[in-house]
């Protein structure tokens, strides 16, 4: 399955506001797990970011994702910070399928 893997930095100045904002972005998430484009999404555990994987056959480019993730109410907030968006091929694994 192609997907686009999304890398997101976090500020530790930022912590509170992000905290703060945190329902809404897992609400947010949680859409678009339910509309099958996000397959999963997650915060690095050392807190310095997050990475989100978009389903390809939902999401057909760079720019659509782009597009998808202004909606996240991190970003609304400027949390999300030196957002990269890259498509991935996954070749093993579960999520290789």
């Amino acid at each position: 399955m192609k997907m686009f893997a999304v890398h997101y930095t976090y500020r530790a100045d930022e912590a509170a506001a992000r905290d703060e904002h945190r329902p809404a972005h897992r609400d947010w998430l949680r859409s678009l797990v339910e509309e099958d484009v996000v397959v999963s999404a997650g915060a690095f555990a050392d807190g310095s970011g997050a990475l989100i994987l978009l389903n390809a056959t939902a999401i057909p480019s760079v720019e659509a994702a782009h597009k998808v993730l202004a909606d996240d109410p991190f970003a609304h907030a400027h949390l999300a910070h030196d957002v990269s968006v890259r498509e991935w091929s996954p070749v093993m694994g579960e999520l290789s399928s």
